[in-house]
């Protein structure tokens, strides 16, 4: 239900004066007689008020009817049709074995997943992929709208899916590949790792290159703090197990893609500053969203001007009948 005129609505506070000035006001009809004993009967016998008093309240509730069929009551559908491509995101997560490393809080693995989710929350009409890599890239999720599942892939994804090492060329060909048919306004690629290249047949630079070609937009993050810290490692003979290892990023290589991309390389030593990155990038990469709006209603102004004109002679009828008002 919705009013297409609800300024006129605002008429109906001035029938709350006329309300009571009437009240006030009262019956002033009056007859003379040359002896108060005449009426001492009619004086024992008042009617009810409702029937003293019917008269005008069918003429406000007439005058309100009006008043709500002029503000053009309708009830109907709206329906919104989102025509902007938006933008396409492929998320690049790098689950080597260094990303259990304890300098973030439980994990750096556990940290950027979280940071990740909240960026995926906080898109809207933007279709989100995710690629996870160590030794070789692997596409956890493909190009979606569905943002619950992707959360829920995101989840999923832990260290030990794929054979361990950090082949960034890799991973950037695969998001890159899922991006170069898109017809999306803008295809970007956010790549975070912790360590540096060391698997893979694609250089991560030839990778970089392949995605200028296509229009691919790469943002590359560089997580976790170098030196020595505790992370897991699956040994075969002892099964998992915690170990100090010295961990080292390759600040060179990913600022390198992010310029032959025009993207942007940032740098996350701790949870604050990788959620701050996210943030920018959320901010950097929006669109205009053009949508069209298909709109039908039906009004019901006359359901309410019908009993409001019955309602009115009703009115004008009655003072021919019982509630005629003496002069």
């Amino acid at each position: 239900m919705r009013f297409a005129e609800p300024l006129y609505l605002l008429a109906l506070i001035a029938l709350l004066p006329w309300i009571f000035y009437y009240l006030k006001k009262g019956r002033v009809n009056s007859l003379r007689f040359s002896d108060t004993r005449l009426v001492t009967r009619l004086i024992a016998y008042r009617k009810p008020l409702l029937y003293v008093h019917l008269p005008f309240a069918l003429r406000i509730l007439a005058v309100a009817l009006v008043i709500v069929a002029l503000a053009r009551p309708q009830t109907g559908y709206r329906e919104e049709e989102v025509v902007s491509r938006g933008i396409d995101i492929m998320l690049t997560l790098d689950i080597s074995s260094s990303m259990s490393a304890s300098d973030f809080k439980p994990s750096r693995l556990s940290a950027a997943k979280d940071v990740i989710a909240e960026f995926i929350k906080g898109r809207k009409n933007d279709r989100i992929g995710l690629v996870v890599f160590s030794a070789h890239g692997f596409t956890q999720c493909p190009l979606t709208l569905d943002y619950p599942a992707l959360l829920t892939l995101l989840k999923n994804a832990n260290i030990g899916m794929i054979e361990d090492g950090t082949a960034i060329g890799m991973a950037l060909a695969t998001a890159t590949s899922r991006l170069k048919d898109s017809k999306a306004k803008s295809r970007i690629v956010i790549l975070l790792t912790d360590g540096m290249n060391n698997r893979g047949a694609v250089d991560p630079e030839t990778a970089a290159k392949i995605a200028k070609a296509v229009g691919v937009k790469v943002y590359t993050i560089g997580v976790g703090r170098e030196g020595v810290f505790y992370q897991t490692v699956n040994d075969p003979r002892f099964g998992e197990r915690r170990v100090q290892v010295r961990t080292e990023i390759d600040e060179a290589l990913l600022r390198r893609i992010a310029e032959l991309t025009t993207g942007k390389f940032f740098r996350a030593q701790d949870e604050a500053a990788l959620t701050a990155i996210y943030e920018e990038i959320d901010k950097l990469e929006k669109t205009d969203i053009k949508i069209k709006i298909h709109a039908r209603y039906t009004d019901w102004f006359m359901w309410l001007l019908a009993p409001a004109i019955l309602l009115m002679a009703l009115e004008l009828i009655l003072p021919a009948t019982r509630w005629r008002v003496l002069p």
